[in-house]
C-alpha cells in the first residue's frame, strides 16, 4: 500500500511532458527537409561531373555520400514533420529579438566570407564559431573562444594538411 502512495506521490509530483508539436517548428522543419531533398541530388550530378583520378577514392566520392546522405536526411525530416504537423498545435510567440539573431546570424556568414581571404580559415573560422555561439546563447567566456580555436585548428588541420585540400591561410600561416 505504500509503494503505491509513493508512486502515486512521484507521478503527481512530475509534470507530464508535452508532447505536442509547435506548429511553426514543424512546418520549419518540413521546409528545411524540402530544401535538402533538392539539394542532395544536385551535390550528386556535381559530385558525378568531377573528373576522376582513376584510384578507388577520387575527389567524387564524399561530395557523393554527401549528397546522398543529405537527400535521405531530408525525406526523413519532411515525412517527419509533416506527420506531427498533422497533431501540431499554435505555438508561443517567437522569444525576443529572434529576427535580430537570425539578422546577426546572417551578418556573421557574410562577414565570415569577406575576411576568410586576408585572416585565414582559423582565425575566421574561430570567429564565427564564437559568434554564432554567443547569438544562440552560450554563456561568454574562455572556453567558449578556446573551443572555437580547436575546432577551427582541427578542422584545418584535416582538410589542408591530411587531405591535401587548400584552405586560405591567412598573414599567419594558418
Amino acid at each position: 500500500m505504500t509503494t503505491e502512495r509513493n508512486e502515486q506521490a512521484t507521478a503527481a509530483a512530475e509534470p507530464e511532458p508535452d508532447l505536442s508539436c509547435d506548429r511553426r517548428t514543424a512546418l520549419s522543419s518540413a521546409i528545411f527537409g524540402g530544401l535538402m531533398v533538392v539539394a542532395g541530388p544536385v551535390m550528386i550530378v556535381d559530385a558525378r561531373r568531377l573528373p576522376g583520378d582513376g584510384s578507388a577514392m577520387g575527389p567524387a566520392v564524399m561530395p557523393f555520400a554527401l549528397g546522398v546522405l543529405l537527400a535521405l536526411t531530408g525525406f526523413w525530416l519532411m515525412w517527419r514533420s509533416l506527420r506531427d504537423l498533422r497533431s501540431a498545435v499554435r505555438g508561443h510567440p517567437l522569444r525576443s529579438h529572434a529576427a535580430l539573431r537570425v539578422g546577426g546570424l546572417a551578418a556573421a556568414l557574410v562577414a565570415f566570407a569577406a575576411v576568410l581571404p586576408f585572416i585565414g580559415y582559423v582565425a575566421a573560422s574561430a570567429a564565427l564559431f564564437a559568434v554564432t555561439a554567443l547569438l544562440l546563447g552560450a554563456p561568454h567566456g574562455w572556453r567558449l573562444y578556446a573551443g572555437g580555436w580547436a575546432l577551427a585548428a582541427l578542422a584545418f588541420l584535416t582538410f589542408d594538411r591530411l587531405i591535401g585540400l587548400t584552405l586560405p591561410t591567412g598573414p599567419w600561416g594558418f
